[in-house]
């Protein structure tokens, strides 16, 4: 009944709505759910809620409206958290009303766990809204888990950041990857490389190797993921990122009294650096790591996977002896 009463008044007055627009348009709603609300359960229910509140519009503290408008000609806009923070105590119901300021104005109300097809990340992950969906298509019905089960978890990106991992190609990551309210924060400012001070650079040199073995490899995407972690964790460009570690060529190392000569830069850092690189990983979650290695590892073994991990992927020339001898050895 209220769509239809919208509908009737963007017909009869279209200049009128046209000039509305978000939190404008939400006051229009509260008075055409009053009216129809009269002589029902719902008169004298109904609130319209100030500030950052979800949803816009409560009545009978259990069912909620959620008011979205667009100027564009479409169906889809950016939707409200994933974590739900400031959602109204006690709304268990909430409906999409979404109205399309557009010459004709257009109208169209669904159940909102309907309509949420992805989750996207503007400041936090939020949910992507299409009021046009097909049923069997929402977020929900991708990770195979109900709304109303998602949103009442103490961790609801968890279920999401699994699914989307496995959407990945080879290089890719989640730019986005906080999991709980203590998760490793990224910096708000980005730096270049080369504006580092020296000690910035060993810091996350260590932290690299420390994260990403795959780099002693040669694949061709071995650096992708790496990179990415440097601008969304920490803030960092880096345009050559292959300079980080291969910068000066070759050298000598020393082992168990042998002479190793024409060794990669990569492994003389990695070798020089082990006791922080082994710092690193002591610091880090074995779950953490588990995903940046992608392989499951665990505290009492994330070292010794380490370790393996970087014998696995470096198969270069070291004079005879594997790399994961010469750590071995070292250890």
């Amino acid at each position: 009944m209220t769509l239809k009463e919208l509908s009737k008044l963007a017909t009869h007055s279209p200049e009128s709505i046209l000039k509305l627009e978000g939190r404008n348009f939400e006051p229009l709603v509260k008075e055409v759910l009053d009216d129809k609300a009269k002589g029902t359960p719902f008169e004298d229910s109904i609130e319209l809620i100030g500030g950052q509140k979800f949803p816009d519009i409560v009545a009978k503290k259990f069912y909620g409206i959620e008011v979205k408008t667009t100027k564009q000609n479409h169906w889809r806009t950016t939707g409200n958290s994933v974590f739900e923070g400031t959602r109204v105590e006690g709304v268990e119901r909430i409906f999409m009303l979404f109205a399309k300021l557009f010459n004709p104005i257009e109208l169209k109300c669904r159940p909102y766990e309907e309509v949420l097809s992805e989750v996207v990340v503007t400041h936090s992950p939020r949910y992507l809204i299409d009021m046009n969906l097909n049923s069997g298509h929402t977020v929900f019905d991708k990770i195979q888990v109900p709304y109303d089960t998602l949103r009442k978890m103490d961790n609801p990106i968890r279920p999401i950041v699994d699914y989307y991992r496995t959407q990945l190609s080879p290089g890719e990551d989640l730019w986005w990857m906080e999991q709980s309210a203590d998760a490793t924060a990224s910096n708000l400012i980005i730096r270049i490389w080369s504006n580092l001070s020296r000690l910035e650079r060993e810091d996350l040199r260590d932290k690299a190797m420390a994260y990403f073995p795959v780099q002693l490899s040669n694949q061709p995407t071995k650096y992708s993921r790496m990179a990415i972690w440097l601008v969304t964790r920490e803030g960092i460009v880096c345009p050559n990122i292959r300079d980080m570690f291969s910068a000066g060529g070759q050298g000598t190392i020393r082992i168990g009294g042998a002479e190793i000569m024409q060794v990669p830069r990569i492994i003389i850092h990695l070798l020089d650096r082990l006791p922080a690189i082994r710092e690193q990983i002591q610091q880090m979650p074995s779950e953490q790591l588990s995903e940046f290695w992608e392989i499951s590892t665990s505290e009492a073994t994330k070292w010794q996977d380490w370790m393996k991990l970087a014998g696995t992927y470096f198969q270069g020339d070291l004079g005879g002896v594997s790399l994961r001898e010469i750590l071995m050895e070292i250890e």
